[in-house]
């Protein structure tokens, strides 16, 4: 396992060679569940995800006791051009309600026995307007995903990554353009609920931001540099982090598929490790898990952000996981399978 890097040249060394899945704890994942008390398939998508998640832990008859969920928090410069529906004061004030429990991810992790961190990164200090200049310096970068890297308890047995950002949908939409093509016309939604007229102006903004820093736009760190948040190059950190330590990791939604883009197209192997743990109702987010190539969990019209969707899903590996390792086999069970 490695270490926090301690440049981005080391960043890009351990994203070329990534820790895989454990392939015996798989195989034996596999056997369990040809064994199991059902009908071969009966639990559909719920069987690949045990096996998956065994892979990752290491045991091919897992349990799942130490889910954590991690909201990092930005700020971005581009808010003040006003594309969201909430000023920018809302990430600072959303932060002081993570921790004092009274948002819905607050609820999700106490239902599903997560352990809930809140990460706020220099939230007095926005990104710049990347209309105007590069989001972050190379150093802030670094910073961010270290940051990250470091959220991540090795002692966890499932990840998610949330995010809080005013802005930050706007955000999440130029680097899916930059790292996909399109345009803004292709990645550009409603966020916390703009109306047309803001919806207007944040495909102008990305647009912008895509046209004054095309030439440096064809390396994904280049294009989170510019593009992103500290908040969403934080959740990059995390997801490789999580790599690292062979914790599977279930994403949220489009602006943590934005982040988690950046490392698939470093390397394809990238999310390996991960689910797609919802459908947002944020209107790109069913195109960009495409580029992915995941299914989502989970498909209940979310856009609330703040790793909820993530959470919520949490439910659901864990009962894949229970069936899996809980069941009796034919065996054990005296049941006769033929």
């Amino acid at each position: 396992m490695m270490d926090a890097f301690s440049t981005l040249a080391e960043f890009r060394s351990f994203m070329a060679d990534l820790p895989e899945a454990d392939l015996l704890a798989e195989s034996a994942a596999t056997e369990r569940n040809s064994l199991l008390t059902k009908p071969a398939g009966a639990l559909g998508d719920l069987e690949n995800l045990a096996i998956w998640y065994a892979s990752w832990t290491g045991n091919g008859r897992p349990s799942l006791e130490a889910p954590q969920v991690v909201i990092f928090a930005g700020n971005h410069g581009v808010a003040a051009a006003g594309v969201s529906a909430f000023p920018p004061e809302v990430t600072q004030q959303m932060v002081y309600n993570f921790q004092a429990g009274g948002a819905a991810v607050n609820q999700l992790c106490k239902a599903f026995g997560a352990k809930m961190d809140v990460v706020a990164l220099d939230l007095e200090r926005p990104t710049q307007d990347f209309t105007k200049a590069p989001a972050m310096s190379e150093d802030e970068l670094l910073s961010a995903l270290q940051t990250g890297w470091r959220g991540v308890d090795p002692a966890a047995d499932l990840f998610v990554a949330g995010e809080m950002g005013i802005g930050n949908t706007t955000s999440a939409a130029a680097i899916a353009a930059a790292l996909y093509g399109g345009g803004a016309q292709a990645w550009v939604g409603r966020g916390s609920g703009v109306d047309d007229a803001g919806f207007a102006l944040k495909r102008s903004v990305v647009d912008a931001g895509l046209a004054r820093h095309e030439a440096i736009l064809v390396d994904p760190l280049a294009v989170l540099q510019t593009l992103g948040g500290r908040e969403i190059a934080a959740m990059s950190g995390a997801i490789a982090a999580a790599r690292a330590h062979r914790i599977p990791v279930l994403l949220d939604g489009f602006i943590c598929a934005a982040a988690a883009s950046v490392l698939h197209v470093l390397n394809p192997k990238a999310l390996d490790h991960t689910q797609a743990g919802h459908l947002s109702a944020e209107g790109a987010h069913a195109k960009l898990l495409g580029h992915l190539g995941k299914k989502p969990l989970l498909s209940l019209g979310l856009r609330l952000g703040e790793g909820s969707g993530g959470a919520l899903a949490i439910g659901v590996v864990k009962g894949a996981v229970a069936c899996l390792s809980g069941m009796a086999t034919f065996a054990e069970a005296g049941v006769s399978d033929t």
